[in-house]
């Protein structure tokens, strides 16, 4: 790839390369010859380069050095020895050259330049211009790889330069993409003075849209409601901040002040400390051709998905003091609840809400049901699926009735690093701004040049003071990612006096556009061995970090970030696909924060903080033209027209846990064929088919996978099942279905039908087990194929063992119950019993006072080899008035609590469990946290720890099944022997991971 550089418009003509005097010439007729126009010289950094040839032309004229310039057909032998001997007689004659004139060479050039760089004085830039051995001097310019593409071109929207080219135009425009809708923030505020955000001053005149009534902000949308929202003012933030483009922005704090919050350190207003609410906002909606620049970088022109949209911002999250941490940062649930019911009632079309906590263990937490009403009210709802990728089970967000939303890669910046003959790729905003573009020097691996004293694990790390400047002085370091921040690591680097740094990661990860303390790129671990092999015990190692990538081989896109989180998800029958869809979410250029007066700024972020708000944007486009479609709507279109991602090999990934649907493409959702629609009756059915409870009256469970959204899930096949589907025609024709889930038989019924536009079919399909081994999921897709168009459902079927409830319970000290099962295969069915294991009181808790215990409790558990299952539990007397979260940590030991694992269990409720699955032995610190209460109260921290032996008598009758596969069969489980208390035990079916926990209670 080349290199396009920033100009002034300015033709400048052989004449100076020989005489030192520019020539513009602007506007000159072809074939005429202007007058020599002398350029005005500035003090700076410059690049001066001597008449004597370099070694690549070197014809020969020095005594004793033949001549260096290669013959036809030869290359270049710049290591030979009369070539070193011609690159030390220029190197002193540069030397020479420089002193005389008191100049100090930053960088010297032999092999194709003959000169140096230099910081110059405008009197030195004028004297050089007149010297006779110099053969030009020229402004040290800044360069731009030609790699990047905002987000908004690659998704096929149009061009930032103009608008053009693309989804826009079929808009009307960028003034029509998103015309008459609001997009609902809820995030860390907003930055009024961005140019991303920028309109004019509110009128109070009716009729212009929007206008004031008041203290309240009135738009009339294009579906032909309206959106209302008061005006405040606040810390840094005034009445006058709001516009014709920010027409709401509220703030929420009682839970974070409730939580002990100061906010000494962030606004109490609806102002953005810590840029990512302006962030997201502006890669939704933002205004488009912005010009946006990073550390006096320019990046050309950023604009928002969908630029004509209106922004409200709804701030209920809050910056600690550590701008790299996010351990003082805080979001309280009942502000993010008090947002989500402010922009609906303000009456946003969109909301998108890039907060996540973990990975989500229910389709029914408090933000949940709050989305579901969100929805039911017509407002479409982006969310991210969360970053803790690239394991399985890690995504936020279960519920089906908003779009969950992976991080995909788009082209970016790159740089690449260069060592011994090899050179590897990477993530790069700091190597093409310096001198050449390019930084080389020895290297030196953060891991073997540990201060004294600092432990060389977190050396290894670069964590800040853990470097000894006698070994980093001068070099360039490679630090490993991981645990502090990516931009800590680099300021390590420079403090200990280094000049480059490597970041590498140590399992396949994301590659971030960072602005690093010194230049740096980032690398993924793929090349980790061969650069540590290289560098590691030799001191006369050396790397080159260039500004592009220069290896030849363009990096294959959308890939799937390294940091997204993936399904399955472990929530309530994992019948629903997550995520959704994919889209753009590494190193995307947007607005951030700044104070009030002070200059806007701009920055690079990843994550899928920054994908959900392309799709939000993407929201407001589809209702900007269809106003009245719903967002079952929306999130169908979105589904079913998607594409597939690549692996690093260009390669199309095709799992839906990891990529939902595929990739989103606004140039094919307009037109979707056919819809999967559903409402808020579909969810309450679905919701009380999954978790077993009758929420609603005049409500009927269905069987979760028959919810009729886009995606087909089967969390539990036993055999075969039977799911259904209703499809409405957004176009009228033939569609001929096409299904494919290897190793499992799936028959579509019909398999092909002729529709007319708005009218609705109903199909079934069939699963049968036939060879997919079970435990595994089996994916594939289902593609309804019409004239013009196809309709593709992701499709994830999980063969079991056996259909087993996951939870009984009983009482008494002797007692028994029934439990059917229906098995998924034909033969022997061991059943496999561990416990009964008696709960124990870890934390006995009493908020008399409501100050004994207020705050974290600690205490820390030893779970044996061979342990079944371990249960933590928190329990409060009251379960209204008292919020406490539970942390689970698998620690180094006893005494040492850095940890390996950590489990979340933190909704708004009283109560709260971790239950861990075949734990490793080790020791596990629980802390408890009473988040809020009402005094007096009492709680208790328990554990229970099922292992193969247990209390009383635990047994199945009979202990090994005679299955049949999908035939429904019941066994007997008994008790007996039991003192007072709680008690937990587990049937495990075979050889699976497929167990049916037992509680039994003894009073």
């Amino acid at each position: 790839m080349g290199r396009s550089s920033v100009r002034a418009a300015a033709v400048v003509t052989l004449a100076a390369l020989f005489t030192g005097t520019a020539t513009a010439s602007f506007g000159a007729v072809p074939g005429e010859v202007t007058a020599p126009v002398p350029v005005e010289a500035a003090g700076g950094h410059y690049i001066v380069l001597l008449k004597d040839a370099p070694l690549a032309t070197y014809d020969g004229g020095v005594s004793g050095i033949a001549p260096t310039k290669p013959g036809k057909g030869n290359q270049l032998d710049a290591s030979s020895a009369n070539s070193q001997k011609y690159v030390a007689h220029l190197k002193k004659e540069q030397a020479d050259f420089a002193a005389e004139n008191g100049v100090t060479p930053a960088t010297t050039y032999q092999v194709v330049l003959n000169g140096f760089s230099a910081d110059l004085s405008a009197d030195q830039v004028g004297k050089l211009q007149g010297d006779k051995n110099v053969l030009g001097v020229f402004p040290d310019e800044i360069y731009h790889p030609t790699a990047a593409v905002p987000s908004t071109e690659f998704l096929g929207l149009g061009s930032v330069a103009d608008g053009t080219g693309g989804v826009w135009d079929s808009l009307g425009g960028t003034a029509g993409a998103g015309k008459g809708i609001v997009v609902g923030v809820v995030d860390t505020g907003i930055s009024p003075e961005n140019p991303a955000f920028a309109g004019s001053k509110l009128s109070t005149k009716a009729g212009s849209e929007p206008y004031l009534v008041g203290e309240n902000i009135v738009y009339k949308k294009s579906d032909g409601g309206t959106f209302v929202s008061q005006r405040v003012a606040g810390e840094q933030w005034s009445k006058q901040d709001y516009s014709t483009k920010l027409i709401g922005a509220r703030y929420f704090n009682t839970g974070a002040a409730a939580a002990g919050f100061s906010f000494k350190t962030d606004y109490a207003s609806p102002r953005d400390l810590e840029g990512h609410g302006s962030h997201t906002a502006s890669t939704a909606a933002g205004n488009f051709g912005v010009s946006a620049s990073v550390e006096g970088i320019d990046f050309g022109k950023i604009s928002g998905v969908a630029p004509a949209a209106k922004v409200a911002a709804y701030k209920a999250c809050y910056g600690g003091p550590d701008p790299l941490s996010t351990d003082d940062d805080i979001c309280a649930g009942s502000d993010l609840l008090a947002a989500i019911n402010a922009a609906v009632a303000d009456g946003v079309d969109v909301i998108n809400y890039s907060i996540g906590g973990g990975s989500a263990t229910s389709v029914l937490q408090a933000d949940d049901i709050a989305f579901l009403n969100a929805a039911a009210a017509g407002v479409f709802v982006s969310v991210s699926a969360g970053n803790d990728g690239p394991d399985a089970a890690t995504a936020d967000h279960a519920s089906p009735w908003y779009t969950t939303v992976a991080a995909s890669t788009i082209p970016t910046y790159e740089g690449t690093v260069q060592w011994n003959g090899q050179q590897a790729v990477g993530a790069s905003v700091t190597v093409f701004s310096q001198p050449e573009g390019k930084v080389s020097g020895n290297v030196v691996y953060a891991g073997e040049a540990a201060l004294a004293g600092a432990a060389p694990n977190e050396a290894a790390l670069c964590f800040l003071g853990t470097l000894d400047p006698a070994k980093v002085a001068g070099k360039i370091v490679v630090c490993d990612r991981g645990t502090n921040a990516r931009v800590e690591k680099s300021q390590a680097v420079g403090e200990a006096g280094g000049i480059g740094m490597v970041l590498v990661n140590v399992t396949p990860g994301s590659l971030d556009n960072d602005f690093h303390s010194v230049p740096t790129v980032h690398i993924d671990a793929q090349y980790r061995d061969a650069l540590l092999a290289y560098v590691k015990g030799n001191p006369a190692a050396t790397v080159t970090l260039v500004g592009d990538n220069v290896t030849g081989v363009a990096t294959p896109t959308p890939q799937i970030a390294g940091f997204s989180s993936r399904g399955p998800m472990l929530a309530d029958g994992s019948d629903v696909i997550k995520p959704d869809v994919s889209a753009p979410g590494v190193a995307i250029l947007a607005a951030t924060n700044n104070a009030k007066g002070s200059a806007p700024t701009f920055g690079f972020m990843s994550g899928t903080s920054m994908s959900s708000p392309h799709v939000a944007g993407l929201g407001a486009l589809y209702l900007g033209k269809y106003p009245k479609a719903t967002p079952a709507e929306v999130k169908s279109a979105l589904m079913t027209t998607a594409y597939d991602l690549v692996d690093a090999e260009n390669e199309p990934v095709t799992d839906p846990f990891v990529q939902g649907a595929g990739h989103v493409d606004p140039t094919k959702y307009f037109n979707p064929g056919l819809l999967y629609l559903n409402g808020a009756a579909d969810w309450q059915s679905y919701i009380e088919g999954a978790l077993g409870a009758d929420y609603w009256e005049d409500v009927d469970p269905t069987d979760p996978s028959d919810l009729n959204i886009a995606s087909i899930g089967v969390g539990a096949l036993a055999g075969n099942q039977t799911i259904t589907r209703t499809v409405t025609a957004a176009a009228a024709g033939t569609y001929t279905a096409s299904v494919d889930v290897p190793g499992v038989d799936a028959v579509v019924t019909p398999s092909s039908f002729t529709i007319e536009a708005g009218k609705t079919q109903t199909f079934t399909i069939e699963f049968t087990n036939a060879t997919a081994p079970v435990e595994e999921w089996a994916t594939g897709f289902l593609t309804w194929t019409g004239a013009d168009t196809e309709v593709r459902s992701p499709i994830a079927v999980f063969p079991v063992t056996a259909d087993a409830p996951t939870a009984i319970s009983g009482e008494g000290a002797d007692g028994d119950v029934d439990v059917t099962i229906t098995p998924g295969y034909t033969g022997e069915l061991p059943l496999n019993l561990f416990g009964l294991a008696k709960e124990n009181v870890l934390i006995d808790g009493d908020e008399t006072t409501g100050a004994a215990t207020d705050g974290t409790t600690e205490v820390l558990v030893q779970v044996a080899a061979g342990t079944e299952l371990a249960r933590f539990e928190l329990d409060s007397s009251d379960d209204t008035g008292s919020d406490l979260d539970l942390a689970v940590y698998r620690v180094v030991s006893e005494t040492d609590h850095r940890y390996y694992q950590a489990w979340q269990s933190a909704t708004g409720s009283a109560d709260e469990a971790v239950q861990i699955a075949q734990p490793t032995a080790g020791w596990y610190l629980i802390t408890a946290d009473v988040y809020a209460f009402t005094a007096p109260f009492t709680w208790t921290a328990t554990s229970a720890l099922v292992g193969a032996d247990g209390v009383g008598s635990f047994t199945a009758e009979p202990a090994v099944i005679d299955a049949q596969q999908a035939t429904p069969t019941t066994y007997n489980l008994s008790w007996s022997g039991l003192e007072a208390g709680s008690y937990l035990g587990v049937v495990r079916y075979g050889d699976s991971q497929v167990r049916t926990v037992v509680s039994v209670d003894v009073p």
